[in-house]
């Protein structure tokens, strides 16, 4: 895509805020202008709009993309965006150690042991553990429980949760960090234990470096997001 704006600002409008590009407000791919309920957010994407080069494309525009989603995807689907979360946490990572490698599993039990300890004691949410690859069997409760903590959760903050909950392959680390629990490269870190581990063997590529860059970049957008729409 190509710029052919000068100027991007925000400005207040029917108790939100919009951006405006050269002083027009902004629409989003479906047509409808870009409203926003925070002050913090409605300036950061209006200084996204300002900073892209003159060709761009949807990656440079990260926090307006979580905006979107947010508003035109999330709240008309948020049963089915809450279900899916659910299953990342009832099959989360944290659950699965190594069977046959106990050094592994001793690295993977001290990484990831703390977190499922801080969502029994924070979230009330006790998970079992187990060895392998095939589905551990979660408590019964636990899928109730999990769907009532997403469903407490606005639009914006599920929005997040949906890039990055994924990209981390873990629930309970996605919201240690909407909680604040957690800093995002210390997530993306629990998140490639198993990487990590083999890396200390046969050193690191340079695809899987760029891709843990990317990872990191990522899950760093969406705790700003989160924390401009809570400024």
């Amino acid at each position: 895509m190509k710029r052919v704006w000068k100027t991007a600002d925000s400005v207040p409008a029917d108790g939100g805020f919009l951006v405006r590009l050269d002083g027009k407000p902004l629409h989003v791919p479906g047509g409808t202008i870009l409203r926003v309920p925070f002050m913090a957010l409605a300036k950061a994407i209006a200084l996204e709009w300002a900073q892209v080069p003159e060709n761009f494309t949807p990656d440079n525009l990260p926090l307006t993309r979580l905006r979107t989603t947010a508003q035109d995807r999330v709240s008309s689907a948020r049963p089915d965006i809450i279900t899916q979360l659910v299953q990342y946490g009832l099959n989360d990572l944290l659950c699965y150690r190594a069977a046959d490698t106990p050094a592994l599993a001793a690295y993977q039990h001290e990484s990831w042991q703390p977190w499922l300890d801080w969502a029994a004691r924070t979230l009330n949410i006790h998970f079992t553990t187990g060895t392998g690859i095939l589905p551990i069997a979660q408590r019964p409760a636990t899928l109730g429980i999990l769907t009532a903590i997403l469903a407490t959760r606005s639009d914006y903050e599920l929005a997040g949760l949906g890039v990055i909950v994924p990209a981390l392959g873990s629930l309970v680390l996605g919201l240690a960090l909407l909680h604040g629990a957690l800093q995002p490269a210390t997530a993306c870190v629990l998140s490639e234990v198993d990487t990590l581990w083999q890396e200390q063997k046969w050193g690191t590529d340079s695809q899987t470096a760029f891709g843990r860059q990317q990872l990191v970049a990522g899950v760093e957008v969406t705790a700003r997001f989160w924390d401009l729409c809570r400024a």
